[in-house]
């Protein structure tokens, strides 16, 4: 039974449902989840500030509200659940002309039910008021947990593992320079495109939940003007939608920006830290044949 409760619970968390479903048409279809946020906060005009607030866990609030949405629209047909990576609409998605009250209502207590009939193993199912999700897929439990360890190193720490994160990508000769009085350059290193060509690279870490400013990317340009042919700053919180253009600016040396999303992403992508393990979902239509 889905109580009154989880009904308004679920019309909070699915106010993103067709933020979700119009940035997957704006940008063709399918995005990553980066992307999908990134499109909705401009479509929406949401704040750096909103974008920036965090749960009592430690994740970044809109990005994980939005995460739930793509749950519940993947659970329902209208987003391929098949890749978490890449987040594309179905036809039954890209068919969709709106969602009214009662389609969101709808789609939270189909969804609801089938997940309070299904629980994960292990865990503990109320029959008299089932939960919503806590965790929407399979990513949020680890990547949350991820976060919050990146959070709590100290920062050489954070500093020695963004230069072995470096490494695994590819890059070569990376040393850490931090606490030097550099100029807020915390190290250097080498990518080797081929034989022939290669760049030199500066890199900063910031360790912090709140988001990166586009003075801050300035500075950052500022010491590694002359030094090296590109920068790269990398941070477990956000950059704001000036700095990203800062960051872009045409007529000055670029710099890539790694926020803490991308920086969950690489750790997955390169298996650095984590243990990957094999799941499995119920398909609930492949039954259907056969309960009658």
């Amino acid at each position: 039974m889905i109580t009154e409760a989880t009904d308004r619970q679920g019309l909070v968390r699915g106010r993103y449902f067709w933020p979700v479903i119009q940035a997957l048409r704006d940008l063709g279809g399918s995005g990553r989840p980066s992307e999908v946020c990134d499109r909705i906060a401009q479509n929406l005009n949401i704040s750096d500030q909103k974008r920036s607030e965090l749960t009592p866990k430690g994740a970044l609030r809109f990005d994980k509200e939005v995460a739930f949405s793509r749950f519940y629209l993947a659970k329902a047909g209208y987003i391929d659940s098949s890749q978490y990576g890449v987040w594309r609409l179905t036809d039954k998605g890209r068919s969709t002309a709106t969602f009214t009250t009662s389609d969101v209502q709808l789609i939270v207590k189909n969804v609801s039910e089938i997940s309070s009939s299904t629980p994960a193993v292990g865990s503990v199912r109320d029959d008299k008021n089932p939960a919503l999700p806590e965790e929407p897929d399979e990513q949020v439990s680890h990547r949350t947990a991820l976060l919050k360890l990146l959070l709590d190193l100290p920062s050489g720490g954070f500093e020695r593992l963004c230069q072995r994160l470096l490494r695994e990508s590819g890059f070569e000769q990376v040393v850490v320079t931090g606490h030097s009085g550099d100029g807020g350059i915390d190290g250097h290193g080498i990518l080797q495109v081929n034989p022939f060509v290669s760049f030199k690279i500066l890199f900063q870490c910031k360790r912090y939940a709140g988001s990166v400013s586009p003075s801050q990317v300035r500075d950052f340009r500022g010491a590694m003007m002359g030094r090296a042919d590109k920068g790269i700053i990398v941070t477990t919180g956000t950059f704001t939608s000036d700095a990203q253009k800062e960051a872009l600016r045409d007529g000055v040396p670029p710099i890539e920006l790694v926020n803490g999303e991308k920086l969950l992403d690489l750790f997955e992508s390169l298996e650095l830290g984590l243990k990957p393990r094999k799941t499995y979902d119920v398909d609930q239509q492949f039954f259907d044949e056969f309960r009658s």
